[in-house]
């Protein structure tokens, strides 16, 4: 049983891009399939698929790389908020991840998304990660 779901996300996709692996296979749940569409929506991975298995399912990830250079298109995954030590913002008070380049995936009360979506819609909530 895995103590930190998000965690375990984000080193499943650090560790296949440390290996140059193409595909990686992470469980489900409802929280990491919204990790993924955001990924996906901020151009970080190239495409994925949800699949069941009459379990609890699992996300296939087809990674990015760059095309000359082999690097992958996610330079780093960093966990912010861990259940050790949660981490809690307000609305217009998040950290800029890489002066603005990169994302924070924020927990709100209106669902799982960007630091620049809580912004608009005006809610704060727990700071899950940090990628660029």
């Amino acid at each position: 049983m895995v103590t930190d779901p998000i965690a375990d996300f984000l080193t499943r996709i650090r560790n296949a891009q440390m290996a140059n692996h193409r595909i990686v296979e992470i469980p489900a749940s409802n929280l990491k399939k919204r990790l993924t569409e955001i990924l996906y929506e901020k151009g970080y991975i190239l495409k994925y698929k949800f699949e069941d298995d009459n379990k609890q399912g699992v996300i296939k990830i087809a990674l990015k790389y760059h095309p000359d250079t082999k690097q992958p298109a996610i330079q780093s995954l960093e966990r912010i908020s861990r259940p050790g030590l949660r981490t809690y913002s307000k609305p217009n008070e998040f950290k800029r991840v890489l002066n603005g380049l990169g994302v924070a995936i924020i927990s709100t009360s209106k669902g799982v998304m960007t630091d620049k979506e809580a912004n608009q819609q005006n809610v704060g909530g727990e700071v899950l990660c940090h990628i660029y």
